[in-house]
C-alpha cells in the first residue's frame, strides 16, 4: 500500500496502449472500447514529433486541442489523416480513449429522481459525521473543491450559493468559461455530496457546505470524456489554485482500467502546486487488483465504497467496489493499485440535475464524501499542506477500521484500505 508521506512516480511513461474503460457498472464494469473513432468520424490523438504536423502536413491546417509541451499535443483527425500520421516514422502518435463515470447501476433497484429529499441528512453524511441525529452540517470555509465530471446544475437550490466556477472542457475551445451544463445528472449528484447546503431549509446537506464549488465539465452527456480534456482540466484547476492563492481539492468520480500518462503527469503537476487529488477506486469488485485509474496512481487518494450494512461490527465494503492488489495489504504503505480509504457509496441520495434529488451507487458516490471531509479538515487547519491533509485522512481511517465485506480484514486491507475516515470534534 502507499506510504504515508505521499506518492511519487517516474515521468515520461508514454504508453502505446491508452485504452480507457467504462466505469459504469451493470452488474460489473464493462470492457474497454476498441473503437478509435467518434460518431463524428474523428479520432482524438496525442502527437509527439520533431516536425510541426499542424501546418503544411495536410491540405488544411489541423486545430490543436491541447498543447502539453514536451508530452506532445492533442487534436482530432479523420481516418485518412490518422493513417498518414501512423505511416510517418518521425511521428509518434497515440490514439486517446475515453474515461467514464464510476457509477454502479443496481440491477434490481431502479431509482427515479424526486423533488424532495427522503432525508435532509443522507445516511452517508450521518455515517461520516458519526451522528445519527445530525440535523445540519458545517465546514469547508475558504476551501475550493473542483468536481471534474459531467458538469453541475449550479442553479440547484442546494448548490447555487456555493458555485464559484463553472467551466466546460468538452467543447472545441480548450475551455468555455461560465458553462458547465449537466444533462446527465452524475456531476450534480457528486457536487451535492461534497457541499450541498440545505438550500431553503427543505434541501439536502453535503459533508462541507461552506466550501466553494468549481464545476468542471470534462465528461459529455453520456458520461464519458477524453483523457486530454481531463488532464487539461486538472492542470487548469492547479493553475487557478496557485493564481488565486486558495486551497484546492480535485474530486474525480471517473476512471479507466488503463493508465494515462497525460493524466498522471497532470496529477503530479497538481500535487506540486499544493492540490489534493481524490478519485474513485472503480466498480469492478470484488475482483482483486481491479483498481482503476487515475485512482490507482500513487498521487491520488483512491476511495472504495461502503454500504449501510453492519458486518463484523463495522460498515461493509460493497461487492462492486474494486479491490486492491493482493500482497500489498497490511503494511499501511500506498503503492500503485491500492485502495487508500473507504466511504459510503451505496444508495446515496444527493442533488440532481432537475433541481431535485436522486439515489445512486458507486465509488463515484464514495469519492465526494472524502473530498468533503478533506475540505473540512483543511479549513480547520489552514496552515497545513495538501500532504498534511492526506496524512490526516489516513490517520483517521486507521482509527476507524472496516472489517465487513469480501477481502476486508483487521487493519490495512485491499477492500477498504486504511479504513473509513470520519469527522472529529474540532473540525470546522
Amino acid at each position: 500500500m502507499k506510504k504515508r508521506t505521499g506518492k511519487w512516480w517516474a515521468m515520461g511513461l508514454l504508453s502505446s496502449a491508452l485504452v480507457m474503460s467504462v466505469f459504469t457498472g451493470v452488474g460489473a464494469a464493462s470492457n474497454d472500447s476498441n473503437s478509435e473513432f467518434s460518431e463524428l468520424g474523428t479520432a482524438r490523438v496525442l502527437i509527439q514529433s520533431d516536425s510541426d504536423v499542424r501546418t503544411g502536413y495536410f491540405a488544411e491546417p489541423l486545430d490543436v486541442r491541447h498543447d502539453f509541451g514536451e508530452e506532445g499535443f492533442s487534436l482530432d483527425v479523420n481516418s485518412d489523416q490518422l493513417n498518414q500520421l501512423k505511416s510517418d516514422p518521425n511521428v509518434k502518435i497515440t490514439v486517446l480513449k475515453k474515461l467514464k463515470i464510476a457509477e454502479y447501476i443496481e440491477e434490481d433497484r431502479a431509482s427515479e429522481p424526486e423533488f424532495s429529499p427522503a432525508a435532509v441528512i443522507p445516511w452517508g453524511i450521518k455515517a461520516i459525521y458519526k451522528n445519527q441525529s445530525l440535523s445540519a452540517t458545517t465546514g469547508g470555509t475558504d476551501v475550493r473543491v473542483a468536481v471534474l465530471d459531467t458538469g453541475v446544475y449550479t442553479q440547484h437550490p442546494d448548490l447555487t450559493a456555493n458555485a464559484e466556477q463553472c467551466n466546460d472542457f468538452t467543447q472545441a475551445s480548450p475551455v468555455v468559461t461560465g458553462a458547465c451544463n449537466d444533462a446527465h445528472g452524475h456531476g450534480t449528484h457528486v457536487a451535492g455530496t461534497v457541499l450541498a447546503n440545505g438550500g431553503n431549509g427543505a434541501g439536502i446537506y453535503g459533508v462541507a457546505p461552506d466550501s466553494k464549488l468549481w464545476a468542471y465539465k470534462v465528461l459529455d452527456d453520456s458520461g464519458s470524456g477524453y483523457e486530454d480534456d481531463i488532464a487539461y482540466a486538472i492542470r487548469y484547476a492547479a493553475d487557478q489554485s496557485a493564481q488565486l492563492g486558495v486551497k484546492t481539492i480535485i474530486s474525480m468520480s471517473l476512471g479507466s482500467s488503463s493508465k494515462s500518462t497525460l493524466m498522471e503527469s497532470a496529477i503530479t503537476y497538481a500535487n506540486q502546486n499544493g492540490v489534493l487529488v481524490v478519485a474513485a477506486a472503480g466498480n469492478s469488485g470484488p475482483t482483486v487488483n481491479s483498481i482503476g485509474y487515475p485512482g490507482a496512481l500513487v498521487n491520488t487518494v483512491a476511495v472504495a465504497a461502503l454500504e449501510n450494512v453492519q458486518q463484523n461490527g463495522t460498515y461493509r465494503v460493497a461487492d462492486f467496489s474494486s479491490r486492491g492488489k493482493s500482497g500489498q495489504a497490511g503494511d499501511y504503505v500506498i503503492q500503485e493499485r491500492d485502495v487508500e480509504v473507504s466511504a459510503p457509496g451505496r444508495a446515496i441520495q444527493s442533488t440532481w440535475n432537475n433541481g431535485g434529488y436522486n439515489s445512486i451507487s458507486g465509488t463515484s458516490m464514495a469519492t465526494p464524501h472524502i473530498s468533503g471531509l478533506a475540505a473540512k479538515i483543511w479549513a480547520s487547519n489552514p496552515s497545513w499542506s495538501s500532504q498534511d491533509v492526506r496524512v490526516e485522512l489516513q490517520k483517521r481511517a486507521t482509527g476507524n477500521d472496516i472489517k465487513g465485506g469480501s477481502n476486508a480484514a483487521v487493519g490495512d486491507d485491499i477492500a477498504s484500505g486504511f479504513g473509513f475516515p470520519t469527522v472529529q470534534s474540532g473540525d470546522q
